[in-house]
């Protein structure tokens, strides 16, 4: 065999490697979100390999044959083609046993290094760049290799699934996505430039609705603006004017006996026509939704769903009301900082290394704002005050402190047990 015809096949060669190696990479990097969206948008070929993907054993299978046949082939050809003439220049400076030696060595390295940069390096950067737009044009071709070599194909897959079986493992690949897996992908992109870091921080808040209690985002008890039933009009009034909300529960006696609802629009309507501001006199009392304290975000948006309502009672265990949530507190909570406004803040940045926070803030806002990973015994409590109280295993007092994390936590002020504000400083 000639250099030139040994050549040739050195480079058939190659070009066959990289045909495996291209293969093999970019099936195993396609997103199988993109490939259904190229499935859904008529490319039948995106169908195959997401089948592929599913059933990856005769396509691996096909690869190695082809990789490791082309190595084998490679090595024997390409030392057998160059060794002779590397032999013949080494034979002027040394002995010929020693210029043999030489030569094969040269020979192996150069076929090892060719091999390496164009017939793996190359290919499978290639096929990292788009998986997927390669891996639709790679998957005929193997395909019919796949039928073309089926009994080879048969037997190591086999050989395969039994070794798979005796280690336990699983022969079909996961590909359930999880709220991490999202979430990882956009905090890469907010990295990347491609997603906006406030839209990065809404999907984040979507995913974390199941995962807070309504508890952590309700109108507390202490703060709910409420009517009596046989209230005078001057005396609700004079309540919408100085407490101006969406909606009123209306009670019986007190605030644990609630009787419904009325809506703030309706109450607005009926002043401006000139209507009385009286229950007796035809201002409507809605039904009210109640909702115990332990659902979540997500759990309270379903209810408001099926009950086709906006405002919640929240009570505890025991049907005391511990709060009030409408739909519009809930997608706050979802839209974060770009619905907030700056009165509204419940996590003022002092400078680089302190905060002053509101004691009813959600830990989960405040572990967000100060880049804490995990917070002490984090069922016990949905606010900072609580967790100040479990840490202490009692009602702060004033000038109270807690470490945790990198940070003290000290109280500044308390009103009648409840812990207005926490100075957060970095140690």
């Amino acid at each position: 065999m000639t250099l030139t015809q040994s050549l040739l096949i050195i480079v058939l060669l190659i070009a066959m490697s990289a045909f495996f190696s291209l293969a093999e990479i970019t099936l195993a990097a396609s997103r199988r979100l993109r490939l259904r969206q190229m499935a859904d948008e008529g490319d039948a070929r995106a169908e195959r390999v997401l089948r592929v993907q599913e059933q990856p054993g005769h396509y691996f299978t096909v690869v190695q044959i082809g990789l490791n046949a082309v190595a084998i082939l490679g090595g024997v050809v390409g030392e057998g083609s160059l060794s002779p003439y590397f032999a013949r220049f080494f034979e002027g400076w040394m002995s010929v046993e020693a210029s043999e030696n030489v030569a094969f060595l040269c020979s192996f390295i150069i076929v090892i290094a060719v091999f390496l940069v164009f017939a793996d390096l190359f290919p499978k950067r290639l096929g990292m760049s788009d998986p997927e737009r390669i891996a639709v044009r790679m998957v005929g071709p193997m395909l019919v290799l796949i039928t073309t070599f089926k009994p080879l194909v048969w037997f190591f897959t086999r050989s395969t699934d039994m070794l798979f079986k005796l280690l336990g493992m699983p022969l079909v690949r996961d590909d359930k996505i999880t709220s991490a897996d999202i979430l990882a992908m956009t905090e890469a992109g907010a990295r990347a430039g491609v997603l906006a870091v406030r839209e990065q921080q809404v999907i984040a808040n979507v995913f974390e609705l199941d995962t807070r209690l309504v508890s952590s985002v309700m109108t507390v008890r202490d703060n709910i603006a409420w009517f009596l039933h046989d209230d005078p009009e001057s005396v609700l009034r004079a309540r919408i004017v100085a407490e101006p909300f969406s909606a009123y529960p209306v009670c019986d006696g007190d605030i644990d006996h609630v009787l419904g609802y009325v809506d703030a629009k309706e109450m607005f309507q009926r002043v401006l026509s000139g209507q009385p501001l009286a229950f007796d006199q035809g201002l409507t009392l809605h039904k009210a939704l109640v909702v115990p304290d332990r659902l979540s975000l997500t759990e309270v948006l379903e209810q408001f769903q099926q009950a086709h309502e906006d405002f919640a009672i929240i009570v505890n265990e025991y049907s005391l009301v511990v709060g009030v949530i409408t739909l519009n507190d809930v997608m706050s909570t979802v839209m974060g900082d770009l619905v907030s406004m700056p009165d509204e803040e419940q996590i003022v940045k002092r400078d680089e290394n302190s905060w002053l926070i509101d004691g009813v803030t959600p830990i989960q806002d405040v572990q967000r704002a100060l880049h804490i990973d995990e917070m002490p015994h984090p069922d016990d409590y949905e606010t900072l005050a609580g967790f100040l109280m479990v840490m202490l295993r009692r009602v702060p007092k004033r000038t109270d402190s807690v470490s945790w994390g990198g940070y003290t936590f000290e109280v500044m002020d308390v009103d009648s047990y409840r812990i207005d504000q926490v100075m957060v400083t970095k140690t």
